[in-house]
């Protein structure tokens, strides 16, 4: 396993199907639990956001993900689309990871070897990462307005804070 506790990228790992009550099915992250936990302890937000592509990369398969957060660069995923166009991949998918009062947290950015789309199955996943994502990214947020001072009674993050994708 690596320091933030995801395992290798080449290690196979299924895709988690929970069945609630009737047929209704939630798609989640293979390490979606470690990822909660590192959120919740205050991990260092960049490790938290790539152990999120980590776990999207492994699951989905052929594809290589990243976020950029809106105080980097803003050329970054225009740079960075470039740079992957000169490799030979291209666009999987790109998409806003928003917080409340559509406040743009960042950008989640896919690429892959071949054309292709994502799936149903791919799209739920994808709003998994980006939920835990804006999650993290939030919590970073607040403690630097903070002034990374720790908050007594602060709670732990739980996956019910993300939306639950219905098939």
């Amino acid at each position: 396993m690596n320091e933030f506790g995801f395992g290798s990228r080449d290690r196979f790992q299924k895709r988690k199907v929970q069945r609630n009550g009737g047929n209704q099915m939630q798609y989640l992250l293979s390490s979606e639990e470690q990822i909660l936990q590192l959120i919740s302890s205050r991990a260092p937000l960049p490790g938290v956001l790539n152990g999120i592509c980590i776990a999207l990369d492994c699951q989905i398969g052929n594809v290589v993900s990243l976020i950029c957060l809106p105080a980097e660069d803003a050329s970054e995923p225009g740079t960075v689309a470039a740079n992957a166009a000169l490799f030979g991949l291209y666009i999987f998918c790109s998409e806003g990871i928003v917080g409340e009062n559509d406040e743009l947290l960042g950008t989640l950015e896919m690429y892959c070897s071949d054309r292709r789309s994502p799936s149903a199955d791919d799209l739920h996943l994808i709003g998994r990462a980006k939920c835990l994502a804006g999650i993290a990214i939030r919590r970073q947020n607040e403690a630097d307005q903070r002034g990374n001072r720790g908050v007594r009674g602060e709670r732990p993050v739980r996956a019910l804070e993300c939306p639950v994708s219905v098939n």
